[in-house]
């Protein structure tokens, strides 16, 4: 399981707003920014302070990416 940050960069786009500007108004580190990028995780207090930039939930910035194994042993336990 991992998580992406292509919601966020998508809306980004959407908002017309560079990277370093979202850096800078949200006030998080241009390091943390990198792991983002990378896909990396990052801490949740970031993520809220994000969302209040962006006024965006958190899906809107994340989304969780599931493996194939785990997906499928899931749902037969849940069609069991």
């Amino acid at each position: 399981m991992g998580v992406n940050y292509k919601p966020l960069w998508k809306l980004l786009i959407d908002k017309e707003m560079e990277k370093s500007e979202l850096r800078t108004a949200a006030g998080i580190a241009g390091s943390t920014l990198a792991k983002m990028y990378r896909n990396e995780y990052v801490a949740l207090d970031v993520l809220v302070r994000i969302c209040n930039t962006l006024h965006c939930q958190l899906s809107d910035v994340a989304e969780i990416e599931f493996e194939k194994e785990n997906v499928t042993a899931e749902t037969s336990a849940v069609d069991k």
